[in-house]
């Protein structure tokens, strides 16, 4: 009898270090990750599972183990969060964080979302700006112009280097703000902030190349310069890496790009009439048109997208040095000689109504 007596009390002593044990793991999975008080953004997309979400706030260090997020929801019965954009913090403990999350954002009623297209130059960007914001297009443009705050930007980001600080430049963030939908807290919301998250989505899209790029004999800004022009060149993402391999043949053979798209850069063109000769040869950073700029411009010269982006790091590998494309059906035609080039170019003329 005393020893079953004693083989009890064991089995109790154990079970109760067990169930102090979970709960000084479950006080200790419950609480704040740190006293750290900054609001971070979280974006919950309609149709998250509870594993995506609890994956998510660890990830944004609101919560000290996913795992334990979905225990907690199955624990309490909670199935009823709410997709929306929460402004959270590492101080909250799990309890608050989910409490916030089961009631919505209609705190939060005052979001605004904006659409930067791809392929757009920065005034039009200004433009977008001021359509949706307090923010004026002149205060889009003279953000541009305070240096200490682009070279801020240079150390907050990789893949910003002193290259945007060339004088011959028209916007020094040419190229760099990543075109896609983005929520803002408000009307209300600054420019440096509307950068901010732009610039913070282009270097989510580059550092997944970063170790392609640093290998790379080009740098960033001439890559995405590449892929800003193949961008404007083209329509077809497909097309896009041999558009890129022409550019570069032509660099190699110390040619013109002779990239209309470029002129009317150069020149501010934001209609797409044709050409005059006056403006063709026109000497301007950006005009490679003209015969004697046989290198690169001086900037991107619009927003890019991913595929123009990996157009540019892997071009295709062509001796193409000219193409031309059907601008009603989007087809571009390549060739590795003028003579060839010419004869399309003629068939198309009419096509192309001399673009």
């Amino acid at each position: 009898m005393k020893k079953y007596r004693k083989l009890l009390i064991i089995i109790c002593l154990i079970l109760l270090f067990i169930f102090v044990t979970l709960c000084i793991l479950y006080a200790f999975y419950l609480s704040p990750v740190n006293k750290s008080s900054d609001q971070i953004e979280v974006k919950i997309a309609s149709g998250m599972s509870s594993q995506e979400i609890g994956e998510l706030l660890e990830e944004k260090a609101l919560i000290k183990s996913d795992k334990f997020f979905v225990l907690y929801l199955k624990i309490n019965g909670i199935n009823d969060l709410k997709a929306g954009t929460y402004n959270l913090s590492s101080n909250m403990p799990l309890k608050e964080i989910v409490q916030n999350i089961r009631e919505g954002n209609s705190y939060n009623d005052s979001t605004i979302t904006i659409t930067f297209k791809e392929g757009i130059n920065f005034r039009e960007i200004a433009r977008v700006i001021a359509d949706n914001t307090n923010n004026s297009y002149d205060d889009v443009l003279n953000q541009l112009k305070d240096e200490d705050y682009l070279k801020s930007l240079i150390e907050d980001y990789w893949f910003l280097t002193d290259d945007i600080l060339n004088s011959d430049i028209y916007y020094p963030l040419e190229g760099y703000l990543f075109p896609d939908t983005y929520e803002f807290r408000s009307e209300d919301v600054t420019v440096p902030e509307i950068f901010k998250k732009l610039l913070d989505q282009m270097d989510l899209i580059l550092s997944s190349y970063k170790e392609t790029i640093t290998a790379s004999s080009f740098s960033v800004h001439e890559l995405l310069t590449l892929a800003s022009i193949a961008e404007k060149e083209v329509n077809n993402s497909a097309d896009r890496s041999k558009v890129v391999s022409v550019f570069l043949n032509r660099l190699d053979r110390n040619m013109a790009l002779g990239s209309d798209v470029t002129t009317r850069y150069g020149l501010k063109l934001d209609d797409m009439r044709p050409l005059t000769k006056s403006e063709y040869d026109s000497s301007n950073p950006y005009n490679t048109r003209n015969s004697n700029m046989t290198t690169l411009p001086a900037s991107p010269i619009a927003t890019v997208s991913k595929s123009s982006i990996e157009a540019s790091i892997y071009p295709a590998d062509t001796n193409y040095l000219y193409f031309i494309s059907n601008i009603q059906t989007d087809e571009t035609f390549f060739f590795e000689n003028s003579r060839d080039f010419e004869a399309k170019k003629e068939e198309l003329a009419e096509v192309n109504s001399g673009y």
